[in-house]
């Protein structure tokens, strides 16, 4: 009984979170959490909370854009190679639902879509460069369409050439001035409001401080 007490416990806790609360309000203080959590164990409750909000608010984009955002983040986390891509499985299909919803920022939803394609082609680079490779640059080139000044179209370029061997084309100087132009436009953008996607801004400003030491060494 107290074992099954404990496990009830535990079901209704997240859920209480989401009670009383606007779908904003809910939204903007989880992904606040999701944002700060630094261990796996803490973004996967985060996550989960965020997967109750979605199902809760199942008609707005924003609930499933940010679902995705967070199952597609917690594989950074995730030790074991085949949970990423049920993680990514999971991830795009909120993905796909936010698409077909009312309002959806599409410049937003082809960067999220880009940062998929980035983290399967992370699962086994030596494989799936040739497939996953082409789908991130056609997103961030859909995206740029839309809204050329999003600084995540900016940071993404950035990371990824950040990563890229120098002998390809890449390293830290040709990342650098993404991650430059990325934190100029981040400087412009609200942070305010959970409807208006604004994240990216630390992660960017942590990459180009790796290119500023890597290029000063």
């Amino acid at each position: 009984m107290k074992r099954s007490s404990l496990l009830l416990l535990l079901f209704l806790i997240p859920i209480s979170l989401v009670i009383g609360q606007t779908m904003e309000e809910a939204l903007s203080k989880t992904f606040t959490q999701l944002e700060m959590d630094t261990t796996y164990q803490n973004k996967l409750a985060s996550t989960n909370r965020l997967e109750l909000i979605a199902n809760k608010w199942s008609d707005h984009w924003a609930t499933h854009y940010y679902a995705a955002y967070a199952q597609m983040q917690i594989t950074f986390y995730e030790a074991d190679i085949k949970n990423k891509d049920a993680w990514l499985d999971k991830a795009e299909a909120h993905l796909d639902r936010a698409k077909n919803l009312p309002g959806a920022p599409m410049d937003e939803w082809e960067i999220l879509a880009a940062n998929m394609a980035s983290s399967r082609l992370s699962v086994d680079p030596q494989n799936r460069w040739m497939k996953y490779g082409p789908i991130f640059q056609s997103h961030l080139k859909n995206a740029a369409t839309i809204e050329e000044n999003n600084p995540r179209i900016y940071y993404l370029r950035g990371t990824d050439l950040f990563y890229t061997p120098a002998e390809f084309g890449g390293g830290p100087k040709k990342a650098k001035p993404n991650f430059e132009k990325a934190a100029a436009l981040f400087e412009s953008e609200a942070e305010d409001n959970i409807l208006d996607p604004s994240q990216g801004k630390g992660a960017n400003a942590y990459f180009l401080s790796l290119c500023n030491e890597a290029i000063k060494d």
